[in-house]
């Protein structure tokens, strides 16, 4: 593939020092796969490489890689539309360049844009930077619910890059990168940095583990083009979705007074296997019906996967989740939790009712806080020599 036409200086001409923002392209390309994220090899090698055109951004039905890093930007004063758009110029070439594995312009570093790993990288932007471009917000700050305690330095944010791949050098490489070329245009916001399990680790097609010991991410959509891809709305937006980012704290030392049968009677499921009270595979139905030889239900009314349980599979959000540790404090008790990423076509039908329901009687709210939360439209992908949110600004 020949190498676009660019310069940073071509990019960044113009004179404006501010703005930020990420997002859609042209969706002249090939679709990817859309179907969950399936498995692959048990081992992926280093050099593999993500496809960065698409119809749809990389990232999301992507098979989850073991990094991740999300960043949040606020734009600076006086950023307007123009800046924005050549913002997300000088970005997509980057990530164009850092996914197939090969230096950004100017990098001064280039010797660390390889391997791939399978990087991927997916812009996102928030409600402030539509305020920017003068155009109305598809996405809105969600709103309170009973349980959240958020803490600003988590939540919010104009602008959405998210950084994954199999080697943790990779992703701390990209994000400098593109923070170091964002930042004419935006102030960094928040970093949250999460890991999973890796494919090679755990075998293909494993459901992953959070740090609470349980199966997180059984039931998933079976059709992304209903649950997760915006096919009406507006036009520049379709082939895009939206993402919600929640920093759940989990209170691991409390959870660790919990005897296992009050575990899986919180949950719902066994811990094993990830199997529900009523079945005996992590992929068993419920059944919601079946009660115990005193007549109470085997899977409580109150338990976590009855609460979050969506029956429609359009309405299911797809779950792309990382664990995070900052490691134990002053004390020795535990700073970490999950970040929780869901995708889907339509927040307020999908995402808000079922946080309702979680915040209203989940069992687990004893040893889980909200304390981070931001949404994001991602816009759609882009052909060669085109850009992120190209369908937007161009």
């Amino acid at each position: 593939m020949s190498e676009p036409r660019l310069t940073r200086r071509g990019l960044l001409a113009g004179g404006v020092a501010a703005a930020g923002a990420l997002a859609g392209c042209s969706v002249e390309a090939s679709s990817r796969a859309e179907s969950a994220p399936s498995a692959r090899a048990d081992t992926v090698p280093a050099s593999a490489v993500e496809p960065f055109h698409g119809v749809h951004q990389a990232g999301i039905a992507t098979l989850p890689q073991a990094y991740a890093v999300f960043a949040g930007f606020d734009l600076r004063p006086g950023v307007d539309r123009e800046a924005v758009a050549r913002m997300m110029r000088l970005l997509t070439d980057d990530a164009r360049r850092l996914t197939a594995g090969r230096p950004a312009l100017a990098d001064t570093e280039p010797e660390l844009a390889a391997p791939a790993a399978r990087l991927t990288i997916t812009f996102g932007f928030g409600p402030g930077l539509f305020a920017a471009v003068k155009e109305e917000s598809p996405v809105r700050r969600l709103p309170r619910f009973r349980t959240d305690r958020l803490e600003d330095r988590w939540s919010d944010g104009d602008l959405l890059v998210q950084i994954c791949a199999d080697d943790a050098m990779t992703v701390a490489h990209a994000l400098r990168m593109i923070t170091k070329d964002a930042r004419a245009f935006t102030r960094v916001r928040w970093t949250q940095r999460g890991f999973r399990r890796a494919v090679h680790v755990e075998g293909p097609g494993q459901t992953q583990r959070n740090l609470m010991g349980q199966l997180d991410g059984t039931v998933q959509p079976t059709d992304l083009d209903k649950a997760v891809w915006i096919s009406d709305g507006p036009g520049w937006l379709r082939g895009g979705t939206t993402l919600v980012l929640r920093r759940i704290r989990m209170e691991l030392e409390t959870w660790d007074a919990v005897d296992r049968k009050a575990r899986e009677f919180t949950i719902g499921r066994r811990l094993d296997n990830g199997a529900p009270l009523t079945g005996r595979h992590e992929h068993d139905a419920p059944d919601w019906d079946r009660r115990d030889d005193l007549g109470f239900p085997v899977i409580a009314d109150q338990a976590h996967i009855r609460r979050a349980h969506v029956a429609d599979p359009a309405l299911r959000m797809l779950r792309r989740t990382y664990n995070y540790d900052e490691g134990p404090a002053a004390d020795g008790t535990a700073d970490a939790g999950l970040l929780f990423a869901a995708y889907q076509a339509d927040v307020d039908r999908q995402f808000v009712p079922v946080q309702e329901r979680l915040a209203e009687a989940d069992l687990l709210n004893e040893w889980v806080t909200t304390i981070g939360s931001a949404v994001f439209a991602i816009p759609p992908g882009c052909a060669e020599g085109g850009w992120i949110g190209q369908t937007l600004l161009g």
